[in-house]
């Protein structure tokens, strides 16, 4: 039979079992130990977000470059057979529709091309964001047979140079109106490099309609 006193006793160290239970609990949901849990799991993950970082700023900087050379460029269109470089003078009715398709004038005067037969090949620069994009085209019996991102200097929209890309222009033309004959969908965060492209492609297919008047002085 248990006495007043050992059932007492029992009752109290219960209540001091509880209390210490339920204080126990309250130290490991208190903001300070939550507070000191993430600072563990940032322990952990800080490393992982540094290189992930780490790794997206050196694609960008990788991203940007001399993808090809005009030279090597030109040997490509050409199987190593270049003809001999030509020039068209933006002045006049050029000079005012070149500055209507890049919205401001062209960075020179006069611009280079290389011409065999029906096959005409380009080398453009355009602004994307803040620097140039410098960009080959080849233009085929008047319609865009290739347009190839030579060199990128931008820290962002390099996407362009991917063919899931590019693919839109081949075979496209000028309408009426001097403008591309199809739509060229975007990529995200590169809008003003898929612009600058949609630019090009649309002066080289008029400069080459230009050519075929024979108005076209070569170099020396």
């Amino acid at each position: 039979m248990i006495t007043a006193s050992i059932w007492e006793s029992a009752i109290s160290s219960k209540r001091l079992s509880t209390r210490q239970h339920w204080r126990n609990r309250g130290q490991l949901l208190s903001p300070g130990f939550c507070h000191s849990g993430n600072n563990i799991l940032s322990m952990h993950t800080r490393p992982l977000l540094f290189s992930a970082l780490f790794l997206l700023s050196v694609a960008n900087v990788m991203a940007r470059g001399v993808y090809q050379s005009a030279e090597d460029f030109l040997n490509e269109v050409y199987r190593g057979k270049v003809p001999k470089p030509a020039v068209v003078w933006l002045t006049g009715e050029k000079k005012e529709k070149t500055e209507a398709i890049l919205g401001h004038p062209y960075s020179s005067l006069r611009i280079r091309y290389w011409r065999q037969g029906d096959r005409s090949a380009w080398i453009l620069d355009e602004i994307g964001k803040d620097l140039p994009v410098t960009v080959g085209l080849v233009i085929d019996n008047g319609h865009l047979d290739t347009i190839k991102v030579l060199t990128f200097r931008e820290s962002r929209g390099w996407e362009i140079r991917h063919a899931f890309f590019t693919d839109q222009f081949k075979d496209a033309s000028l309408n009426g109106n001097q403008k591309l004959d199809r739509n060229i969908d975007g990529i995200s965060g590169a809008t003003l490099s898929v612009r600058a492209m949609k630019k090009l492609a649309t002066l080289a297919l008029y400069l080459d309609s230009t050519i075929k008047t024979g108005d076209v002085q070569a170099t020396p």
